[in-house]
């Protein structure tokens, strides 16, 4: 988070406070855990939605923060960082079925994980036994979503068509850059691949060459949005959790914006086209973005 986000957020007390109990946490990162699962992407995808009912179950123990971003732009900063954002060794919670206590799980969601091609690497070296979600919107919607909010965080004053086209000439450029060196930083390459994001295939087939089938598990965005419920219980059943509801689903991050035009979905449709097919194809199943 920059500084002029995070003060866009937040009062200074706030930070204040917040700087002084991640300087405590700091100092006891040693003793401190690694996450057990971690939340991938996509951005604009319905992520933060999905981790805030996660770490409501009573046998989840959530991250400091939700977005460590460690395995993408904070990777210099060493393990100990990393580890000073979850609880510690030892630490148990009441357990939610039968009697006794029980060591609850943790992890994060970092929706740049998902794209940026150096995570997967650093994510199996690190932490290799972690289980991984990912949460796949129709890649038209998802372009969209993504642009107008860049928009309203004031990083994009181009129009979605001339954006499209900027990404489509420079970002090639930009991503052997990204491929070539690990310690390139690519304020481009994170913020205005409207289009790349989407292509989903190419960046799954990365994660399922380092990480086990039983490990990976990818949800369709859509599915959430329209049965939350049914959803947490996938997900809850992937990490070996007791069945747990919510009382309410309320969605964060919703964005309102004018629709697009209709030949530019046409023309967006078309591109994604092909790429979903290979998509459907490695997943083994069609998830109907027609």
């Amino acid at each position: 988070m920059t500084v002029k986000r995070a003060l866009d957020r937040h009062s200074l007390p706030f930070l204040a406070g917040w700087a002084v109990r991640r300087s405590a946490r700091l100092l006891t990162a040693g003793r401190r855990r690694l996450p057990d699962f971690v939340i991938i992407g996509g951005q604009r995808c319905g992520t933060t939605s999905l981790y805030n009912y996660l770490v409501q179950h009573p046998d989840v123990s959530p991250a400091f923060m939700k977005e460590t971003h460690f395995f993408d732009t904070h990777y210099h900063r060493g393990i100990n960082w990393y580890r000073a954002f979850f609880p510690l060794e030892g630490q148990t919670v009441p357990a939610s079925v039968g009697e006794g206590e029980r060591r609850p799980l943790t992890g994060e969601s970092s929706p740049y994980y998902l794209f940026y091609p150096h995570a997967p690497g650093r994510l199996a070296r690190t932490i290799p036994q972690a289980r991984l979600i990912a949460l796949l919107r129709n890649p038209v919607e998802r372009a969209y979503s993504h642009y107008h909010h860049e928009v309203k965080m004031g990083i994009e004053s181009l129009s979605f068509e001339d954006a499209l086209a900027r990404e489509e000439r420079e970002l090639p450029a930009e991503a052997e850059k990204v491929l070539k060196d690990e310690t390139y930083r690519s304020f481009f390459y994170q913020n205005y691949t409207y289009l790349s994001r989407g292509i989903y295939v190419d960046q799954l087939e990365q994660w399922a060459s380092l990480f086990g089938s039983e490990q990976l598990l990818v949800l369709k965005s859509e599915d959430f949005y329209s049965d939350p419920a049914a959803t947490l219980k996938q997900v809850c059943e992937f990490l070996d959790l007791p069945p747990w509801q919510l009382s309410t689903y309320k969605q964060y991050n919703l964005a309102h914006y004018t629709s697009m035009e209709a030949p530019v979905r046409e023309r967006l449709a078309t591109y994604f086209e092909g790429h979903n097919q290979r998509l459907y194809s490695f997943l083994g199943c069609d998830l109907g973005w027609a």
